[in-house]
């Protein structure tokens, strides 16, 4: 059984980050979406809240979410999974995310990291643009599932 890891913040999740994992599961026997804490961001949502919101939207039986605090390579080794699967929305993202494979491939050798570009539609999308537009009140339904719009905008209203 080949067992994916997409790892991200997923705070609050987009539809590119609904995008990737859907495209993973056609490739993938199992997609874990893990949910990693990053101290470089101030979370909106708790970890619980997060795995919650991506439980609303994903449909796939082949997905498992969970949450870890670690290096992501020993999360993999835990969980037999030897892919990592990430979105690149530009060039821009490939430095840093090639890097990241790098040094995963380093720390763990069976490891294999997957890229897999946005649609062009979900280039420009990122989790903290969901939060800015609907902190200043705009219309965030076209950016997010369907399924977590409401949450999304209560937890920005009551941020306000």
């Amino acid at each position: 059984m080949k067992i994916a890891i997409c790892p991200g913040s997923f705070d609050p999740m987009t539809l590119g980050h609904l995008d990737i994992v859907e495209r993973a599961c056609e490739i993938f026997d199992k997609v874990i979406v893990l949910v990693m804490s990053n101290s470089s961001k101030n979370s909106v949502f708790t970890v619980d809240e997060r795995i919650e919101l991506i439980r609303k939207c994903v449909k796939s039986d082949k997905v498992e979410v969970d949450t870890y605090n670690g290096l992501l390579v020993d999360y993999a080794k835990n969980n037999n999974a030897t892919v990592i699967v990430k979105g690149l929305r530009a060039v821009s993202d490939f430095d840093y995310e090639f890097q990241q494979a790098l040094i995963n491939k380093s720390l763990y050798p069976r490891i294999e990291t997957v890229f897999l570009p946005a649609r062009g539609d979900n280039m420009f999308l990122s989790s903290s643009m969901v939060k800015e537009i609907c902190r200043l009140n705009g219309d965030i339904s076209p950016y997010v599932p369907k399924e977590i719009v409401n949450d999304i905008y209560l937890r920005c209203k009551g941020d306000n």
